[in-house]
């Protein structure tokens, strides 16, 4: 199933090459047709370089059009941080109606209804976004207790994380009043604020309402009613919080791989400082009509050109995820990868002082958002990644699949299985919207005799299991075991998950 590093990278880069020379471009006349190289470098009487090889022909018959094809198939790759994130804010704003410093606080756990990468549908999701042009923002987040807590990230505008939050975040689960402010900002700091200084304008959060013991999903909503956000102009007299549960209502913020995708990339681009080592990379995307401080109105051959690089984007993450490199999985004798595939180290931005990883980068954010600043040795949260079953095949849409959950799972707080649509690495709608099975509800669940259970993926329950069962709806799947507060068992790899299996 899986490849080694050197020939993923060798069969990757033909697949991009493939790409990038496999057509959309238009013919040319038989007599237009590029005549091959009468002499060249290294023939007799010529220059042994400055030119192609005798008998050399061009491979392209539109240079425009493959200029711009191949620009924007990499600023896909390059920007799938940022689209990402700005993906969540262009949805809450133009489908639910929020404004900056509102805070979406889920009442209950999402449904697929929220259309969102990998999200968890088994605590209370909340998030807020803010525009530090308009000035610093206080974030107020209470205290961890024996009501409940929050989890979750801040991030700017390239989705890598600013401050963490909560119990392992900056303000250690004691309380506290962030304040978040503008590059460049000069101004003061008031006393007992904790100081986060953007490197951009716009930033988002995440939080995951997490239920103390003893507490329910209503208790965990709640609790999250507590935040407070505002701009630092109105701390004198906050305004009454503003929050909005879409419990009920689609919020499709996955990004698009079409056209659209460059309309979302404009919009970063036009508001956000550049970073010194993106700089070619806004050179590139003049080419597209990318520009800062002018608007976006692109042709028709970019249009084309645009289009069929996002799907090709697409297409070659897909490929990339379907031959996982055999040393980046979670055991080398399971097919299991960890959703939190970090930098070598151990961040998420992929910035190393001689480059960027760009396809590790966008293969990251492809299927995970808002992950913490820093993976440590012995993070809050494990989440594996089924990749293919026990003999090593790729995961199907159609078939059905069992796992057996070991009676004692290593984890201080809740496991939980839920399965996502490995097209859009979001939930999967069905009759019913189950997306997830967890220690919760075992109480409804078959057990086995040695109390573990077996949970069943696939597009119709087996006969007097379905308590047991995930469906999905001809999807294709990718299941994902989640723990939250995982032990020294699962951090040291001393504990073994089971594979999949063909039911």
């Amino acid at each position: 199933m899986a490849l080694s590093r050197r020939d993923f990278h060798r069969v990757s880069m033909a697949v991009v090459a493939g790409f990038a020379a496999g057509g959309n471009s238009p013919n040319v006349a038989a007599d237009e047709a590029p005549k091959p190289l009468a002499s060249g470098a290294g023939s007799p009487m010529e220059p042994l370089g400055g030119q192609p090889p005798a008998g050399s022909t061009v491979s392209i018959n539109d240079f425009e059009y493959q200029i711009k094809y191949q620009r924007a198939f990499e600023a896909v790759l390059w920007n799938m941080p940022a689209i990402a994130i700005y993906s969540f804010r262009r949805a809450a704003f133009d489908n639910l109606g929020v404004k900056d410093n509102d805070i979406i606080s889920y009442s209950a756990p999402a449904t697929p209804k929220l259309e969102a990468i990998t999200a968890n549908s088994t605590t209370p999701y909340i998030t807020a976004f803010t525009d530090l042009r308009k000035g610093p923002v206080v974030l107020e987040v209470p205290t961890a207790g024996a009501d409940g807590s929050v989890y979750g990230q801040v991030v700017d505008a390239w989705q890598f994380t600013i401050a963490d939050v909560g119990p392992s975040g900056l303000d250690k689960g004691k309380g506290a009043k962030f304040l978040f402010t503008a590059p460049g900002y000069k101004g003061s700091v008031p006393k007992g604020y904790l100081h986060v200084a953007s490197p951009n304008f716009r930033i988002a959060l995440a939080f995951r309402s997490v239920r103390a013991p003893g507490k329910s999903t209503t208790d965990a909503y709640h609790y999250a009613q507590r935040l407070r956000m505002y701009y630092l102009s109105e701390a004198a007299n906050p305004p009454k919080q503003r929050f909005i549960d879409p419990i009920h209502d689609r919020y499709p913020t996955l990004p698009f791989f079409d056209e659209r995708h460059f309309d979302d990339m404009h919009a970063i681009m036009s508001v956000e400082p550049v970073n010194p080592h993106d700089k070619i990379m806004m050179g590139m995307l003049t080419s597209l009509g990318i520009e800062k401080g002018k608007p976006f109105a692109p042709d028709e051959t970019t249009k084309k050109a645009m289009r069929q690089a996002a799907i090709d984007a697409w297409f070659y993450l897909q490929y990339w995820y379907d031959h996982f490199p055999q040393e980046k999985l979670f055991w080398p004798d399971r097919h299991y990868a960890s959703l939190l595939q970090a930098d070598d180290n151990k961040t998420f931005t992929f910035v190393y002082d001689d480059r960027i990883d760009l396809i590790n980068r966008a293969a990251e954010y492809f299927w995970c958002t808002y992950m913490p600043r820093v993976l440590t040795d012995d993070p809050a949260t494990q989440y594996l990644m089924a990749l293919a079953d026990n003999n090593g095949n790729l995961l199907e849409a159609g078939k059905l699949y069992k796992l057996d959950v070991p009676a004692k799972m290593p984890v201080k707080q809740f496991w939980a299985l839920t399965v996502y649509d490995r097209a859009t690495n979001a939930f999967i709608y069905s009759d019913s919207n189950r997306t997830t099975l967890s220690s919760y509800d075992l109480d409804s669940m078959k057990k086995n005799a040695d109390g573990s259970v077996t949970l069943y993926v696939g597009p119709n329950a087996p006969e007097g299991l379905a308590a047991n069962w995930i469906p999905t709806s001809g999807r294709r799947p990718l299941p994902a075991m989640r723990l939250y507060g995982p032990t020294e068992e699962i951090n040291n790899k001393t504990f073994k998950m089971p594979d999949f299996q063909l039911a």
